[in-house]
């Protein structure tokens, strides 16, 4: 398949996780022999932080603004098999209009952020990547959510035929590396700063943190605020490269994942740092939300923290348990969560609409 995306970024991994996932599956896509081209607007925050270090993804097209590039854009969904305007698309109406105006093939929204799209139609404030006819002229919606937000994308924006299409995680990238002392954690969490996470990173890292003064904790990330409560023993690594996550989690004893509120209440939001963190073998422990069974077994797989007093018990875990407990998320996510997987439920999606998509001329009709 000739495959045509317009996204946020696959360029920079800074300050946003839609990059590292578009990387593991278009470089899948590619390995399985279709061809992906990307559009993503040339924006200064990251085009000061580009990571991206091959080409093994496909065919990259930056562009300055949508009327310059609208040309090639016409031509190449012309020509693809299957065209995906992405949420946080900066130009995701102005696709989704030349989508529905030139494609021959599939028209794909793919929702990488359902919980806060629904939150903010709930809030009745704009959604700039959906146009007024929300979602029913496409031919198949994804959602990064599963659960009732599947039923919301049909609801509240008309989308026809909905699927949810997980979050994965490269092997080739996310692996068990040595441990490096800067990374060196009892306890670590890797995510953007986010003010509906914050509240249960002060329960679940913070105050542990507090508890155990002679243990090292670290937070890397980007965006976080002079005022965040740091302790001595919490350490602060800035923005992360995807290039160098494996060492981060593989010099964790223990990682934190933290849902966003939104994306929690919804439940069936697995991250793709709890993949990441997997495939390095490193113990999880996440907070709590409907649907996280479905991916991890709780207890074998993945440890289930609420409150602080969870999260000082698992620190004194015996490191036989912790090796147990590392060992069986990696089987779990090697198993079931790569990118590959992902690359392969996303063709078989495809092809199942395809099979229902009338075509062209019947629709015109």
């Amino acid at each position: 398949m000739r495959i045509v995306i317009f996204g946020l970024t696959i360029s920079s991994s800074w300050g946003n996780g839609h990059a590292t996932l578009w990387r593991g599956l278009c470089k899948a896509l590619t390995r399985m022999g279709h061809s992906v081209e990307f559009f993503e607007r040339d924006v200064p925050y990251y085009a000061a932080h580009r990571d991206i270090q091959d080409r093994s993804y496909g065919e990259l097209v930056l562009y300055p603004e949508w009327e310059a590039v609208r040309p090639h854009a016409a031509r190449s969904v012309r020509e693809a098999d299957a065209v995906f305007v992405t949420s946080y698309c900066p130009d995701g109406r102005a696709a989704s209009e030349l989508t529905h105006q030139e494609a021959r093939g599939l028209r794909v929204f793919y929702d990488l952020d359902t919980p806060v799209t629904l939150a903010r139609l709930d809030a009745g404030e704009a959604v700039d990547y959906i146009g007024p006819r929300g979602l029913r002229d496409f031919d198949l919606v994804l959602s990064f959510t599963g659960g009732g937000a599947l039923d919301a994308l049909r609801g509240r924006l008309g989308a026809v035929r909905v699927e949810a299409l997980y979050g994965h995680v490269d092997p080739d990238v996310h692996r068990r590396v040595p441990a490096q002392t800067g990374y060196t954690a009892a306890l670590s969490y890797l995510g953007t700063y986010a003010q509906d996470r914050q509240s249960a990173l002060e329960e679940l890292l913070v105050k542990p943190a507090r508890r155990r003064p002679a243990e090292r904790f670290v937070i890397g990330g980007a965006q976080y605020p002079a005022e965040f409560p740091w302790s001595p023993n919490i350490y602060f690594v800035r923005h992360l490269p995807p290039a160098e996550h494996a060492a981060f989690f593989s010099s964790s004893r223990l990682t934190l994942n933290v849902t966003r509120r939104s994306m929690a209440a919804m439940g069936w939001c697995p991250s793709g740092r709890l993949f990441e963190a997997a495939a390095c073998g490193t113990v999880l422990v996440s907070d709590a939300w409907d649907g996280l069974d479905a991916f991890f077994q709780p207890g074998v797989e993945i440890l289930i923290a609420r409150e602080e007093r969870d999260v000082l018990a698992f620190l004194d875990l015996s490191d036989a348990e912790i090796g147990r407990l590392g060992a069986a998320a990696c089987e779990r996510v090697l198993a079931q969560h790569t990118s590959a997987h992902r690359a392969r439920e996303l063709c078989a999606l495809l092809e199942r609409a395809a099979c229902r998509s009338p075509v062209p001329e019947l629709m015109e009709a």
